[in-house]
């Protein structure tokens, strides 16, 4: 089972990629935990400087921007 997080302060943009993030999961049909991270140490933790951002298994994927279903998705297909 995956485990996804989306580190973000609440902002639209971080609710959006959370968003996209649920979606894609749904759509690979992939046995995955997704969730939300709004905690500043735990944020910290991973070096993410800007969010929102996306934690695969643990590893930073992106951040710093909103990522399209697609692009999560194809992120996901990586990590699998």
């Amino acid at each position: 089972m995956l485990k996804i997080e989306v580190l973000g302060t609440g902002c639209r943009n971080c609710k959006a990629l959370l968003t996209h993030t649920k979606e894609a999961v749904e759509s690979l049909g992939c046995d995955a935990e997704v969730s939300y991270v709004d905690d500043l140490e735990k944020i910290m933790s991973y070096g993410v400087m800007s969010t929102p951002a996306l934690v695969i298994n643990g590893q930073v994927a992106a951040s710093g921007r909103v990522l399209k279903r697609k692009d999560v998705e194809k992120l996901i297909k990586e990590s699998l």
